[in-house]
């Protein structure tokens, strides 16, 4: 079974998002950066699909040069093929834009190698979240498609795949090759070993220019909420400080 899924070099979890001042990009100076947490659930399903079913896992990404290290954290945990789409403007593409370099990219890999039995994608990425891209891309090489799952049952060509709603889950069979876009907890994602780490030094990065001109989409400005600011205030300390307790619970109406 063939497998490519598409990943996103995103800003760590937790880490302070600054604005650049003209408002229209996130100020990456001193950001860490990982896998979106959708997409690296994507990363360990494909590999466990290919453990039971044989086969290999493509991962493929559009980003700045940087984003090689999110390729190779791939390999560590079970890729096989890595691809980048490099992105060297300094800013995210638009969802068209994107969308557009990933299937020529797709297309230039199944003509070169075959056609892929299953395309994975996070639901949505951790910065943008615009839920487009995997969906985009589906229509684009007209396959079926389904966002929001948690779980994937293959035999032979006929895919199984599962999404949780308020009653339970509803369930879609599709025909191979398809495209699901897969949700945080589908799986638990393996810790790369030792041995992974010092394969993924080796791994071949296939680097690949786009010339895909910019999509109609705009960005109009990210916003960025106000902080919440919390203050700490001793009281006081043991039996002295029952009075200030009690005056305070009363001003919080408790009393």
């Amino acid at each position: 079974m063939r497998v490519l899924v598409c990943v996103k070099r995103v800003p760590a979890p937790g880490s302070r998002i600054n604005i650049t001042p003209d408002g229209l990009n996130v100020d990456t100076s001193h950001l860490g950066f990982t896998t979106s947490p959708h997409e690296e659930c994507a990363v360990e399903e494909a590999t466990q699909i290919v453990e039971q079913h044989g086969g290999s896992v493509t991962v493929l990404t559009v980003g700045p040069p940087e984003a090689e290290e999110q390729l190779r954290y791939a390999a560590s945990v079970g890729g096989n093929d890595f691809v980048l789409v490099v992105n060297d403007t300094g800013e995210d593409w638009d969802p068209q834009r994107t969308s557009t370099a990933i299937v020529e990219a797709i297309i230039d890999l199944e003509n070169d190698a075959g056609e892929y039995d299953l395309i994975l994608f996070g639901n949505e990425s951790a910065d943008a979240g615009g839920y487009q891209i995997g969906i985009k891309v589906a229509v684009a090489l007209g396959r079926p498609a389904v966002n929001g799952i948690k779980g994937i049952d293959i035999s032979g060509n006929t895919l199984t795949a599962r999404r949780e709603v308020d009653s339970g889950y509803e369930v879609y069979t599709l025909q191979a090759p398809a495209v699901l876009g897969v949700k945080e907890g589908i799986n638990l994602p393996r810790y790369p070993t030792m041995k992974g780490r010092l394969a993924s030094k080796k791994a071949q990065i296939d680097r690949r220019d786009s010339s895909t001109p910019p999509g109609p989409q705009q960005k109009v400005r990210l916003h960025q909420p106000e902080e919440t600011v919390t203050e700490t205030q001793v009281l006081g300390n043991g039996a002295d400080a029952a009075a200030a307790v009690v005056d305070l619970l009363a001003d919080l109406g408790v009393l």
